[in-house]
């Protein structure tokens, strides 16, 4: 950071360089902070002069990388589980396959074989093979504890990283950057999708990954705007699930599944094509699960839907529900904080840049 601090040839590439101009020394905070505001969109390392073979070795995403993967672990609420980041893809495979295994386990053994496997037809099918009670409240005891764990974890990440808060202004830029991931373009300058993109592992650029980065943000977004719609229709309306194809929470959901099942396959390949100079493989194992757990949490709805005025209903439905289970109980402990820490490191950026 010292030398980038005396070269400041990449000042334009992203925050990540702006925030380091603003310091002079860097401590912990300092480092979890850049490293949480940093995309490892890897540009920098290509124009850096003082990059291996340079004697320097200056390698800013990749060391970045390895903080921002310590640092998931020193947030982590509570504290006797931030081990789990250690050994994350393990982690996340096992608890998004408990999950699967007990919903399946336990459906099997409560409901009646020709029941499980019927043909169950217009409102409230779902919850002829699964009562509305449990379905929903195993959810929202996880949710529950996500939600704590989550607050608890920005908490730490607000404190030790010695972030301010500005006001409103601030939180309005930083949405603006998250939703246009403009800081993976290769220069906060850029438009939309306007920018050279990030560097592949066949020294060019591309905007791939920022395309495929928001599908997947997107998709999710609009799955959870489908299961809130379809909150509201439950208690507001008192209207039970399945709702029909053209209803609110179907198209939602089904356009969410759809853009996030590419998403989250192009981020796969993607991954892949990462120049392996900037990669940090350690963490890989954490990328992966997250991202083949959130495929198959999307693939699955979108089955459900395919087959649920068939016989194969029950099985899909016991296979989604444990798959999104599981997802949801590794929330706090999976790659998906990157997302949380990110956005705090926004806010501060944003709020940096207003005062100075």
């Amino acid at each position: 950071m010292q030398i980038c601090n005396a070269c400041r040839y990449c000042e334009g590439f992203c925050a990540v360089f702006p925030a380091v101009t603003r310091r002079r020394q860097f401590d912990e905070g300092d480092v979890g902070y850049l490293a949480n505001l940093c995309h490892n969109c890897g540009a920098c390392y290509h124009a850096c002069q003082y990059a291996p073979p340079h004697e320097f070795g200056v390698n800013v995403p990749q060391a970045l990388a390895a903080a921002r993967n310590d640092s998931y672990a020193a947030y982590a609420w509570p504290a006797p589980l931030a081990g789990l980041f250690r050994r994350n893809g393990l982690f996340v495979t096992l608890g998004v396959s408990v999950g699967l295994a007990l919903t399946v386990g336990l459906m099997l053994a409560m409901i009646a074989p020709q029941l499980f496997w019927g043909v169950h037809l217009g409102e409230g099918a779902f919850y002829r093979i699964m009562p509305h009670t449990m379905m929903a409240a195993v959810p929202l005891a996880i949710s529950a504890f996500v939600v704590v764990s989550f607050v608890m974890g920005w908490r730490r990440y607000w404190r030790h990283t010695g972030a301010k808060w500005s006001g409103f202004p601030d939180l309005v830029d930083a949405v603006k950057a998250a939703a246009t991931l403009r800081h993976l373009g290769g220069d906060t300058s850029s438009g939309v999708l306007s920018g050279p993109g990030c560097p592949t592992g066949d020294d060019g650029s591309s905007n791939a990954r920022r395309i495929y980065h928001q599908l997947t943000m997107y998709g999710f977004l609009l799955c959870f705007a489908a299961t809130s719609v379809g909150t509201i229709y439950h208690y507001g309306f008192g209207r039970e699930a399945p709702y029909g194809y053209f209803e609110l929470p179907v198209v939602l959901g089904t356009v969410g599944g759809i853009i996030l099942c590419i998403g989250t396959a192009g981020l796969f390949v993607e991954k892949r094509r990462l120049h392996p100079s900037v990669r940090h493989d350690e963490g890989l194992g954490m990328d992966y699960a997250f991202i083949v757990s959130l495929f198959f949490v999307s693939f699955t709805g979108l089955l459900l839907l395919a087959v649920r005025e068939t016989s194969f209903m029950g099985v899909t439905l016991a296979i989604h529900l444990g798959v999104v289970y599981g997802f949801f109980l590794i929330l706090p402990f999976s790659k998906f904080v990157h997302g949380l820490y990110r956005f705090a490191a926004l806010i501060a950026s944003a709020g940096e840049a207003r005062r100075s």
